[in-house]
């Protein structure tokens, strides 16, 4: 954990000089920065976290015979939003917007949740989310294309390459079977609740998070971030991607949590 703490602090201190420095006036840089002694970031992690828990647990012991047809898909949608959720968690305990008063609880949240999440790596994520931030668009860029196929399947399929490894097959294989043959759980069930959402919430993120906000313009880059806004409505902004979308916003403040980002844009609009 120490180690942990120290390389979140090594590359919060060389890669955040991009970001430091937003595009714009109209935003008072204090204005938007949270306090450091908050715990909203905490509250709401927890929450998310505590959701997504309870809403597995029901959904996977529940009969699906009993559900009617029209009620699956909703379910299915409903915890794809909540594993978005648990990922944007982590995203934010990566910029330290969980919990600043102590890195410690930021780190343990953020690793939580991508534990929850797929089996990812922490630690591994942090280090190429900063070399995002640091080298948008660009190809060291661990999110962007590969630089000629710039469909958006076939980025996905690279962005996914980039992240998904063995471990996690075997962790999530091993959970599996646990599952079914200990805690009595069925296989429907399962990949009902189980596998289907944090795949269907894998291209929800990189869809609004990745394709959408960092797809060239026809106009071009606008360096340094390399990110254009969606400027949805605050409500669909929030169902689409947890406000994910306000993209450009967040690579210009990137400490500031992803239920602050909405406030960041209208005083950008102002």
């Amino acid at each position: 954990m120490l180690q942990l703490t120290l390389e979140f602090d090594y590359m919060r201190s060389i890669s955040l000089n991009i970001c430091d420095c937003p595009l714009f006036n109209a935003v008072e840089f204090k204005q938007i920065v949270p306090k450091k002694d908050s715990i909203a970031g905490l509250i709401v992690a927890l929450l998310i976290i505590t959701i997504w828990a309870a809403s597995l647990s029901v959904l996977l012991y529940f009969d699906v015979t009993k559900f009617s047809n029209w009620l699956i898909p909703i379910a299915i949608i409903w915890q794809t939003f909540l594993y978005t959720g648990l990922f944007i968690t982590a995203h934010d305990a990566m910029h330290g917007a969980v919990y600043r008063k102590n890195i410690k609880i930021n780190n343990f949240i953020g690793s939580l949740s991508v534990i929850l999440y797929a089996f990812f790596s922490y630690r591994q994520l942090l280090k190429k989310h900063w070399l995002h931030h640091h080298h948008p668009a660009s190809e060291n860029d661990p999110d962007f294309h590969d630089g000629q196929r710039i469909n958006g399947i076939f980025w996905y399929f690279h962005f996914m390459k980039e992240y998904w490894s063995w471990h996690q097959f075997i962790g999530m294989t091993i959970i599996f079977n646990l599952a079914k043959y200990t805690l009595q759980i069925s296989n429907q069930n399962l990949i009902l609740f189980w596998i289907i959402p944090p795949i269907l919430s894998s291209i929800q993120l990189f869809y609004f998070g990745t394709f959408l906000p960092h797809r060239e313009p026809k106009e071009g880059y606008v360096r340094p971030h390399c990110a254009q806004t969606i400027p949805l409505p605050v409500f669909w902004s929030f169902i689409t991607c947890y406000h994910f979308g306000y993209h450009q916003e967040h690579h210009e403040f990137p400490q500031v949590p992803w239920w602050q980002l909405p406030s960041v844009y209208k005083q950008k609009i102002q």
